[in-house]
């Protein structure tokens, strides 16, 4: 399995965290005046906590606590203009409440606004304004801000390359609570980037953003536990963790643990699981699960034989990088198969497969090359 580091840069929502106070008290200081009062009555209002959910009502209160001067107001309304809840989205006027939130001292909202600035949503992309307002969020104890700017030193992006400040991002970062700075950190073990490598440590790490809800981080976790690196192998526990990492949206943990179905490995063979495993990896992205979803078909395993669904899928792993598609899509050119015969195209595909590292497709473009 390969491992390479996923950047991950999401927008923080509104973090719902009510006092004690009923609705009606809530509503009383509101009215009163109290920009606190309001703020959380705003809140009850889009989360539906003690109310009907209404985000119309949830945009008025907010905004009436961001120009009482509460910053946490602003914050949650710029979120909603982001996203569009309640309000048409707006990402101008969403970073002008961030830029507010992050004035008066609210450290997510640097995040965000940084984070706007990264991907140039509502503002022009600007690396360097990115760092500097995840520095300021980081400094004020926002575990995301710290994490953010880790990968703008991993990169090099805004910064002068760093792997070593890198790492020390990421361990505040997931010292704070973010599973993606443990991730991080803990792959950076897991290669030995930055620092010594130590599996150990690595397997530490990942489990601390598996628990966090980091889905590769659990993918990667539970492919350790398959090969026993670093762990004592246990098939059972690769199995939970790798169906913990396919339930997050992990692609990786849909196709790995689609072949421990698919062989009986750990669980009780079944093939038409790992076909709905293989499936959802395909569709997340992973193209080995589309090339054995292919095969699948080709061979009519599981699934009733269909070779042009096999040639859609071989064709999609070869797109996706995944040298052993091509050849597979190579061989139905050469034999006619779900395709009009053409030697020309299977010479193609398996110079492709040549290139990526598949050993068979050299073989095969050679024997092509000859007639």
């Amino acid at each position: 399995m390969k491992k390479t580091l996923i950047v991950f840069m999401i927008l923080l929502g509104i973090s719902v965290s009510l006092n004690a106070y009923t609705f009606k008290e809530n509503k009383k200081a509101c009215d009163g005046g109290d920009t606190k009062g309001c703020y959380s009555l705003g809140l009850m209002y889009y989360d539906g906590q003690g109310v009907k959910q209404d985000y119309f009502k949830a945009k008025e209160l907010l905004g009436k606590a961001c120009d009482g001067g509460d910053t946490k107001g602003c914050y949650s309304l710029g979120f909603m203009y982001y996203k569009g809840d309640g309000v048409k989205k707006d990402t101008f006027k969403a970073k002008e409440l961030f830029g507010k939130a992050c004035d008066g001292g609210i450290a997510v909202g640097c995040t965000n606004l940084g984070f706007m600035y990264y991907k140039g949503e509502g503002a022009k992309q600007d690396y360097f304004k990115a760092k500097e307002l995840y520095g300021k969020a980081c400094d004020g104890g926002n575990a995301m801000g710290c994490y953010s700017l880790g990968v703008l030193y991993y990169k090099g992006q805004g910064v002068k390359q760093d792997i070593f400040k890198a790492k020390e991002l990421y361990g505040k970062a997931c010292d704070g609570g973010d599973a993606k700075g443990c991730y991080s950190l803990g792959l950076m073990y897991y290669k030995g980037e930055g620092v010594r490598q130590n599996i150990f440590k690595a397997k530490e790490l990942l489990g601390k953003a598996c628990d966090g809800g980091n889905a590769v981080g659990c993918a990667i976790l539970g492919v350790m536990y398959y090969h026993g690196e670093g762990v004592r192998q246990n098939i059972f526990k690769a199995k939970e963790l790798l169906g913990k990492a396919c339930d997050g949206g992990n692609a990786v943990g849909c196709y790995s643990l689609g072949l421990m179905y698919y062989n009986g490995e750990g669980v009780r063979q079944d093939i038409f699981k790992a076909k709905e495993l293989y499936g959802k990896a395909c569709d997340g992205g992973d193209a080995k699960g589309c090339a054995n979803l292919g095969l699948m078909y080709y061979n009519g395993e599981g699934v009733r034989q269909d070779y042009f669904k096999a040639k859609k899928l071989f064709n999609k792993a070869c797109d996706g990088g995944f040298a052993k598609g091509c050849a597979n899509l190579g061989f139905m050119y050469h034999h006619g198969e779900g395709v009009k015969q053409d030697y020309f195209k299977a010479k193609e595909l398996f110079g492709k497969a040549c290139d990526g590292g598949f050993a068979a497709g050299c073989k095969d473009y050679a024997i092509l090359n000859k007639k």
